[in-house]
């Protein structure tokens, strides 16, 4: 979804240095979240360890790339509906 982001806004094919930065923040705190495989979808989730500041970079991500992905990855968009069903 960075990506998709960051081709339209910023250009290029390789992720600019800020999305870049939002993407592996992304990843590590995904990869430290204390729920685990049981990890709800962020917007979901009763704790919010996004900084302000990230939490609407990733935000503005969303709100861009969200309704896109049914046309550019449409099993993962499936999948994202899916795990959101509680």
């Amino acid at each position: 979804m960075i990506g998709m982001f960051c081709r339209r806004h910023h250009g290029g094919e390789a992720l600019c240095d800020e999305c870049r930065e939002l993407s592996s923040y992304a990843e590590d705190k995904t990869r430290r979240c204390r729920f685990g495989a049981e990890k709800p979808a962020c917007s979901d989730c009763p704790v919010h360890c996004y900084q302000p500041a990230m939490r609407e970079k990733i935000r503005a991500v969303m709100r861009y790339a969200g309704p896109r992905m049914i046309w550019s990855h449409p099993i993962l968009a499936l999948r994202h509906l899916l795990d959101r069903k509680p």
